[in-house]
């Protein structure tokens, strides 16, 4: 008997799981809430880990197809001080495949492939253990009842409160995104700070972190300690506004670092949220979570790996012992609890390095991770 199986979110949690079910001859439908694949900007860059990101690409077939797209002289890594000093400067080896970076949006379209996502099906709740199993209610109104509902839908996740009542909290570091665009080009002095991959700047309380992705375009970060409602007195849609706060910031740090957000374009706001380290819930038949649904943590280079991996291994499960669905999950939840756990542990220990009133602190963990 085949089971019916639905994701909610075409992020990468929740494309793995749909291409690895594929790959299994397992049916899956897919529902997004955007309208189409490029609706909306798809992100940054992110760096996919050998044994968490490669290993889901692997279990889905993708992964030669991911070395052939990726970037690994994203690898490099360089770290400044707040007066422009060079601290660290660390580059990869040729052969080096620990940590490649992808954009998100190259990602997303290599997940995507031939998968039939309903676009455009914005989930409003998820109610389980009704007679016809897990109904999802949609914003137009309609309903569809699944054997298993896999919530693949973010930090503001709609299945959710279908199985922990827990709300993402506010940690204390908000993140101001802006970006540059054919950097080698139009900015070429820039383009020599920031090298092949990301370089940082660390001070008391506050970061600024530049990241190249493909074609020139790099994104840059400004991070720092403040209140959840910092930007009160601002028009956020005046970039000029939030331009001139952001360099009071970062008042005395050096003229070639506020350049990055000098000739930034647009500003996104985005405090950091994060769900408690040790996110369980009580096991629900019929509905589960994945990535940032179930284990929100600092943006520190694991969430999108884990959410990967995660995805790959339930659909394993599932399409390793279809008569026992329920068991499956259940078997599934608990071993992505105690990965989850570890890495929130890791990653929120990082953050409170990484942003704190030592910058020294920031450089130390950097020397514990970086290879020598």
């Amino acid at each position: 008997m085949r089971h019916r199986i639905a994701v909610v979110g075409g992020g990468p949690a929740g494309l793995t799981f749909a291409r690895v079910l594929r790959r299994h001859d397992c049916p899956v439908t897919v529902f997004e809430r955007d309208p189409a694949p490029d609706a909306r900007p798809p992100g940054g860059t992110l760096d996919l880990q050998e044994r968490l990101g490669q290993l889901a690409l692997e279990k889905a077939g993708l992964l030669a197809e991911f070395e052939a797209l990726s970037r690994p002289e994203g690898q490099a890594m360089r770290i400044l001080d707040a007066d422009g000093t060079v601290l660290r400067d660390w580059l990869p080896r040729p052969d080096e495949r620990a940590n490649p970076e992808i954009d998100r949006g190259r990602l997303r379209d290599l997940l995507l492939g031939t998968l039939d996502v309903r676009w455009g099906r914005a989930v409003t709740r998820v109610v389980p253990g009704t007679d016809e199993g897990a109904v999802v209610h949609f914003a137009d109104g309609r309903q569809e009842a699944f054997d298993l509902v896999v919530g693949a839908d973010g930090a503001w996740s709609r299945v959710r409160p279908a199985v922990s009542p827990v709300t993402p909290h506010y940690t204390g570091v908000t993140s101001v995104e802006t970006a540059l665009d054919d950097v080698d080009t139009r900015h070429p002095d820039l383009a020599r700070l920031i090298g092949d991959g990301s370089m940082a700047v660390y001070g008391a309380n506050r970061a600024l972190v530049a990241q190249r992705n493909s074609g020139g375009h790099v994104k840059v970060y400004a991070q720092f300690r403040a209140p959840l409602d910092w930007h009160t007195h601002l028009d956020r849609a005046d970039a000029e506004a939030v331009r001139s706060a952001l360099l009071a910031l970062f008042d005395g740090w050096a003229a070639p670092v506020r350049e990055l957000l000098r000739r930034g374009g647009t500003f996104v706001h985005r405090p950091l949220h994060v769900l408690p380290v040790s996110h369980t819930w009580p096991h629900v038949s019929g509905v589960t979570l994945l990535g940032d649904a179930a284990h929100l943590m600092p943006p520190l280079g694991a969430g999108a790996n884990l959410a990967m991996l995660e995805g790959a291994e339930l659909a394993e499960s599932i399409a390793a012992g279809p008569d026992d669905l329920d068991e499956a999950v259940r078997a599934f939840e608990e071993r992505m609890w105690e990965r989850a756990g570890r890495w929130a542990r890791i990653t929120t220990a990082g953050l409170e390095r990484l942003v704190s009133p030592d910058p020294a602190a920031a450089l130390a963990l950097f020397d514990e991770v970086q290879p020598s």
